[in-house]
């Protein structure tokens, strides 16, 4: 973190952004390691290069959402995923 940004490590990279663009959520502390969690979920299988379109599409929607949690179902597809491209938890 500097005076005016901060490097933010999100579901699809990487960015600095001005601390002015920043919104709290106000999420408990369980919920941000929750959102943590899913994140870097999200972000190991970004980095195969064999994914598909399908595969990409439901990961974008799920590193989108404005919550903190997942889904029975969305929790479900994730982890779809993550055993058709071997990739654990």
């Amino acid at each position: 973190m500097n005076d005016f940004s901060c490097t933010v490590r999100t579901w699809h990279g990487e960015h600095t952004i001005g601390l002015q663009h920043l919104k709290s959520f106000n999420y408990l502390p369980q919920e941000c390691q929750q959102v943590q969690e899913i994140s870097h979920r999200i972000h190991r299988l970004r980095k195969n290069e064999n994914l598909e379109e399908a595969a990409r599409a439901v990961l974008k929607h799920l590193g989108e959402l404005k919550r903190p949690y997942l889904t029975a179902v969305e929790e479900k597809l994730l982890s779809v995923i993550e055993k058709e491209y071997s990739v654990g938890k």
